[in-house]
């Protein structure tokens, strides 16, 4: 798909409201490193690093539906446990105050704990509900799904096999949005795919339409005659779209067309949580009234993406720039807020790569700025670079300057090969873009004293390094304005 093409269709998901009804879970990822084996049992010690907790299921499907621009509503039940309130939490952080979510005495909130060492998961421990759902929460959650029909774009249905989406409660929330008019995704889960019938578009994985109807699914021709099998069994479905990893998707329409897209060849790093970037953005797409084809292009460009992060990840339209940044790539996508900085860089180290920051003026770009960048980037995996904003040039430098505005030094950045993120800061010092970042080298040009550099010591601290970069004799943005106003 043309780039012009995918900037277009993100455009049009910005906006687009989803209501998410299903499983939420409470995720909970433990880094740290095996070094030896217990004397108890033959088996590893992990030594634990640290510890991050996210929405999964449910939640990971709103948080991406965010980060591809779309607003959410949330509809879910947990456990009257510390799990739930710290879901709860979450989910009004990801969401704002449009979270519905009804807490249940009898079932406990949906948990899964992933150990992961050196990057690869090692064993996952999980906690589901065993009560069934009491008909009066069942009710509750109708109730709120039939409140919020008339201001939504697509109602999605994440069906994590927790026991949450029963068949009387996805009857009665497909009946609602047909009534209202609002199209039905769903991501199914466990057997007989027959009780989601009427939604708009269901998605499958292989292996679940494998099981469903027990064709094999591994070529193009396969996949098409499992998803007319599948179709035949459904009376009141539109599409049906299966994901088939690396082999890409394929779609059966409702006009009876089968469509395939082949997915860009990519090392894949974790897959947790890429069917709910896909689905977010088939959703978004279906909310948009995108084609299907088109829809079904994206979901598989944002769960490229998703399956090269780690853990259960957020793709960004920025993501999917940066993945399509090769031929004409704009480099705009590179520079980005602090906030969405630090995301980046955390997202980084988790990947195990190093994060390096140097930071500056950059006006009038010159060889002696590029030989800092180039070294910047020999030293780390990875090169942020501090841009300072016009207001705070003007600040350092005087009423003359900058030369060029922040915006064009900011384009200039983007475009070099050694820079992977720009990032605007209007303090006097970097110090707190340092602080939110958290780089694991800094790096300055040789003319500095790297103990009296703003946010060395807080570097420092966490074990981080400060690199002091040779400088090309002579060469400085001040002493070619010097020169073109023939003062040199």
């Amino acid at each position: 798909m043309l780039r012009d093409r995918v900037a277009e269709l993100l455009s049009a998901f910005t906006g687009q409201r989803a209501l998410v009804l299903g499983d939420l879970i409470y995720d909970t990822f433990v880094y740290g490193q095996v070094n030896r084996v217990s004397r108890e049992a033959p088996v590893p010690i992990l030594s634990e690093l640290r510890r991050d907790a996210m929405l999964g299921g449910a939640g990971n499907l709103a948080r991406n539906l965010v980060g591809l621009g779309g607003v959410v509503r949330l509809v879910s039940a947990i456990g009257r446990d510390a799990e739930g309130d710290a879901a709860q939490n979450l989910a009004r952080t990801a969401c704002g105050e449009t979270v519905t979510l009804v807490r249940t005495p009898q079932r406990p909130t949906p948990t899964k704990i992933r150990y992961v060492s050196n990057n690869q998961q090692m064993f996952c421990v999980d906690r589901d509900p065993s009560a069934q759902l009491e008909p009066a929460f069942e009710a509750e959650l109708l109730e709120a799904v039939q409140a919020q029909l008339a201001d939504v774009d697509v109602l999605i249905l994440s069906d994590y096999g927790r026991g949450l989406l029963t068949p009387s409660l996805i009857a009665g929330a497909i009946e609602r949005a047909r009534g209202a008019g609002v199209p039905v995704t769903v991501d199914p889960r466990g057997a007989d795919f027959t009780r989601y019938d009427g939604a708009t578009l269901i998605k499958p994985n292989a292996e679940e339409l494998h099981a469903e109807t027990g064709l094999p699914v591994e070529s193009d021709a396969e996949a098409e005659t499992a998803l007319r099998a599948f179709k035949a069994t459904l009376k009141h479905t539109g599409a049906l779209l299966v994901t088939r990893g690396g082999e890409g998707m394929s779609l059966l329409s409702a006009q009876g067309e089968v469509v395939h897209h082949r997915s860009k060849p990519r090392s894949v790093f974790d897959v947790s949580g890429a069917g709910d970037t896909a689905l977010a953005a088939l959703s978004l797409g279906v909310a948009a009234k995108l084609e299907l084809n088109e829809a079904m292009a994206m979901a598989d460009l944002a769960a490229g993406v998703a399956v090269s992060k780690a853990g259960t990840a957020v793709v960004t339209p920025a993501d999917i720039y940066a993945d399509m940044r090769g031929d004409d790539a704009p480099p705009t996508w590179r520079v980005v807020s602090p906030d969405q900085g630090a995301d980046i860089a955390e997202d980084w180290r988790e990947r195990g790569l190093k994060v390096g920051f140097t930071n500056g003026c950059f006006d009038l770009l010159h060889p002696g700025h590029l030989s800092v960048l180039r070294h910047a980037a020999s030293v780390c995996d990875r090169l942020v670079v501090g841009l300072n904003t016009d207001a705070s040039v003007k600040q350092l430098k005087g009423e003359t300057r900058p030369i060029n505005d922040e915006a064009t030094r900011a384009l200039m950045l983007a475009s070099l090969h050694m820079v992977d993120r720009v990032i605007l800061f209007g303090q006097e010092t970097p110090e707190a873009l340092i602080q939110a970042i958290r780089p694991d080298v800094m790096i300055k040009g040789g003319d500095y004293v790297a103990d009296d550099l703003p946010g060395a010591d807080f570097v420092k601290s966490y074990g981080g390094d400060i690199v002091l970069a040779p400088l090309v004799d002579g060469l400085s943005t001040t002493n070619l304005v010097k020169k073109m106003a023939g003062e040199a």
